[in-house]
């Protein structure tokens, strides 16, 4: 049974007042997706109509040159202060997580001559073995799959294990998309660079919501998408980190006129920026990028750790209603709070049957094949009575 009541959490909730910062629809009992979209801020909204009247529509083409061509670096930057543990000039926003993943992985392939292998694990999202496995097919290389644990993730002895004197590079997440499984960034990446390889790691369900120190930690690369904890929106741009130390080694594939040095030379032949913007392509997607800087300034109010110490919490009161009230599903996520990320799966086998329904009385989980309900909970956003009604809800379908 359930030891300390929703109603109770939430009293005691220092970061509650923050939820009245979001837009809400009374149409949705319990939001329990915030791992795949973020609830909007209502300061994005005012945001994006105050661009849209007072730059875009008065400023026009001026505004390229007035702030709009360095807000990739700008926003990036924060996003380093705030949330990432990295130093300035490291981190630029700009295309889609896929379109990042590539551009890294290959270059830090070309920066491994003479090694054959790519690493991955099977568990990794489909995007991610994807693009590997395309990289590998382009340049002649293998695929090193890493089985692990379906209800884990990749250890510190597993990656190990699976790093050899032909690897070239690593592609993990810092946080498992289905069982939630919180890597150990340092460790791994620590041993991969004993092995001479470069470690790629997608921080997509982990940025801004767990504590990340990408410079402490020695980490190479790293992606990340800006629409979930970041609450950036719908199809909102990527990030990209690369180490300050590692950005004239590494030339990335995609030469777009915005990564050269003079991009308004319009010459003949591609001669890379130096720094993060060689590492840009095309023009930047100024609208996509302006809703994650209320977010990023937000978790800056409250402090990381703060978001991380509730985030705890909530997995932790979903899985005590999951004992509870679900003893026949089976948590396909690391019990322990402390090696997962924002969000638990559940696995039963009629859940791909009853998540429509779900979605039909405002309670909004996800679903991930073949079995598995995936409760994703954004702390500034959600409070524990949501969960509860949750909950209750995927238990008692339709009551």
């Amino acid at each position: 049974m359930t030891t300390t009541s929703a109603a109770d959490l939430d009293r005691l909730d220092v970061l509650a007042p923050h939820r009245a910062l979001f837009l809400r629809d009374d149409d949705v009992a319990a939001y329990l997706d915030g791992n795949s979209l973020g609830r909007p801020l209502l300061a994005s909204r005012g945001r994006i109509a105050d661009f849209i009247a007072g730059q875009w529509g008065s400023r026009l083409i001026r505004g390229w040159d007035e702030s709009w061509l360095e807000l990739p670096t700008v926003i990036g930057d924060d996003l380093g202060r705030v949330v990432l543990g990295a130093a300035p000039g490291q981190v630029t926003i700009g295309d889609s997580t896929t379109v990042l993943l590539y551009k890294l992985i290959r270059a830090a392939v070309d920066a491994r001559p003479g090694r054959t292998e790519l690493a991955i694990d099977r568990a990794n999202f489909p995007t991610d073995r994807y693009i590997v496995e395309g990289i590998a097919e382009e340049r002649g290389l293998t695929v090193r799959w890493i089985d692990t644990d379906a209800a884990a993730g990749v250890t510190p002895e597993i990656a190990a294990a699976a790093i050899t004197d032909n690897t070239a590079v690593v592609v993990l997440s810092h946080v498992a998309y289905r069982s939630g499984y919180l890597a150990e960034v340092p460790t791994i990446t620590a041993a991969a660079r004993a092995a001479g390889a470069l470690v790629v790691w997608d921080l997509s369900h982990s940025v801004g919501v767990v504590p990340t120190e990408l410079d402490a930690w020695g980490v190479d690369l790293a992606v990340g998408c800006t629409y979930k904890y970041l609450n950036g929106g719908p199809g909102s741009p990527a990030f990209a980190y690369v180490r300050a130390g590692l950005q004239g080694e590494l030339r990335q594939p995609i030469q777009g006129w915005l990564g050269t040095r003079d991009a308004f030379a319009m010459g003949q032949g591609y001669e890379p920026a130096d720094g993060i913007r060689g590492f840009t392509s095309g023009t930047p997607p100024v609208l996509g990028m302006l809703a994650m800087r209320d977010m990023i300034a937000l978790i800056e109010s409250v402090g990381i750790d703060a978001v991380r110490t509730k985030s705890e919490a909530l997995t932790a009161f979903a899985v005590e209603l999951a004992d509870d009230l679900l003893p026949d599903a089976r948590l396909a996520s690391p019990r322990d709070a402390d090696m997962r990320g924002s969000h638990i799966t559940l696995d039963r086998h009629d859940f791909g049957d009853i998540v429509p329904r779900l979605w039909d009385q405002g309670v909004i989980p996800d679903f991930r094949g073949p079995d598995g309900i995936r409760i994703g909970l954004s702390p500034l956003s959600t409070s524990f009575a949501e969960v509860e009604i949750g909950m209750f809800a995927i238990a008692y379908p339709g009551a």
